[in-house]
């Protein structure tokens, strides 16, 4: 099994740049940040890798420019999420538009419910 990899500081700080001009949440999931519109979450960072989550037309077009489908965990494929390639979001212009596209698409679907936390038991 893969050992767990804590997120890169540096892509945190990238993606997260990125991002000040969209009206969006930032949370933190498994120690990650991870940015939501309307609770459905859109981009985030795993590791080294950033994701996003794009339409199926946007998903095969960047497939051809090496990104690769968003896989937390070996043999469990998140749904619509794919992983920029570095070139990719090394690239001045890519990773705007890439955050864009994931947004506007994300921005398109039903509000999600935010969960409630369940209350922590007090152990006697």
């Amino acid at each position: 099994m893969e050992k767990w990899k804590k997120p890169s500081l540096e892509l945190g700080i990238l993606l997260e740049s990125a991002l000040k001009s969209f009206d969006c949440q930032k949370k933190t999931m498994f120690g990650a940040p991870v940015f939501t519109v309307n609770h459905n979450m859109f981009a985030g960072i795993h590791g080294d890798n950033i994701f996003v989550r794009l339409s199926e037309a946007d998903r095969k077009k960047i497939a051809t420019l090496s990104a690769l489908p968003f896989e937390p965990m070996p043999g469990h494929v998140m749904k619509e999420y794919m992983v920029l390639s570095e070139s990719l979001y090394r690239d001045p212009k890519a990773p705007q538009e890439w955050l864009k596209r994931a947004y506007d698409y994300v921005a398109t679907l039903a509000p999600k419910e935010p969960k409630r936390r369940a209350a922590k038991k007090i152990k006697s």
